[in-house]
């Protein structure tokens, strides 16, 4: 069943010392999921992934991963789920096929099943023209390949993906997804990590983490729509002078150039070709094109960074 719970992560909690890495933070991934933890680093994401693997222990609150508690169960945990960083894990000076056959053993897939495991692994990836090939002589792109292929040689229920396109080029970033939509419509549930705004749009849910803390949850299409933003293209003629005369007002989220363009992000549902117009207008500064630009899971994001921004200055101002 769709529906059917896999990750429950009820008020959980990670301090370093002092420093509160996670704070109260609560979801649930289902079946068949892609569940996106999105953040700018050190906003909290690798260390949630952490706990749920049963790496960390949790400071407060509790977390279970296909019915095992990550606190007092984490090896049960270990053993049914995959796990793949950003950082090339895997044993470098052994070839492709000799890394496949060693996580094969690791994750404890049974001798008769291993070999046709493997095969069917490598014909999945495309890895079979590089099996005998050195794992550390292999290209970003590659290296990521076999890395998924080791995470997944046991067909986990749960993969973990930490960061995993790091460093990687946009084509096999593409070739990566592919993959993954393909793991997750076997009923594989996936949660990943990432800063990468234009892959958090290919995840199915998203969770929004900045300093530990939640900040929202849902679709990206959900995310995208509660913010209440639009966005205007604008070509000018002194694009500086007129992003000046636009930041700064309260109907303004941002203003940022892209080539010739001004992108030109208001709040409220107000009208960006409007405002531009009238702001722009009463300085003589001339518009030559203008158009609506799409709103993207990257411009929701931002808009969230200046909210908090906004409010922790609001805050220090009353405590002050």
């Amino acid at each position: 069943m769709i529906d059917e719970t896999i990750v429950d992560v009820e008020h959980l909690s990670r301090r370093f010392g002092e420093l509160v890495a996670v704070r109260d933070v609560s979801f649930a991934i289902h079946r068949g999921e892609i569940f996106g933890i999105l953040g700018p680093n050190g906003a909290g994401k690798s260390t949630t992934i952490r706990m749920l693997c049963g790496i960390l222990d949790p400071s407060g609150g509790k977390a279970t991963v296909v019915g095992f508690d990550v606190a007092r169960e984490p090896e049960r945990v270990k053993a049914r789920i995959g796990y793949m960083t950003q950082r090339f894990s895997l044993y470098e000076d052994l070839t492709v096929d000799e890394n496949l056959r060693f996580y094969a053993g690791l994750y404890g897939v049974r001798w008769r099943a291993r070999r046709a495991r493997v095969e069917e692994v490598i014909a999945r990836t495309g890895l079979g023209e590089r099996r005998r090939q050195l794992a550390g002589t292999l290209s970003g792109g590659w290296k990521q390949r076999l890395a998924l292929a080791c995470s997944t040689i046991h067909e986990p229920p749960v993969l973990f993906l930490d960061e995993p396109t790091a460093g990687v080029d946009p084509v096999s970033r593409r070739a990566f997804w592919d993959q993954i939509h393909r793991i997750a419509s076997g009923g594989t549930t996936v949660l990943v990590t990432t800063h990468y705004m234009d892959e958090a749009e290919r995840c199915h849910r998203l969770s929004f983490i900045f300093r530990g803390v939640l900040l929202d949850i849902g679709t990206p299409s959900e995310i995208v729509t509660r913010r209440r933003l639009r966005i205007g293209a604008f070509e000018v003629d002194n694009a500086v002078a007129a992003a000046d005369a636009l930041r700064g007002r309260p109907e303004v989220d941002e203003v940022a150039h892209f080539g010739r363009e001004l992108r030109v992000t208001t709040v409220g549902d107000t009208d960006p070709e409007a405002l531009v117009r009238k702001v722009l207008g009463d300085r003589g500064i001339v518009i030559h094109a203008t158009h609506e630009a799409r709103l993207s899971v990257e411009d929701a994001f931002v808009a969230m960074m200046h909210e908090d921004e906004r409010q922790a200055a609001a805050r220090h101002e009353v405590s002050s």
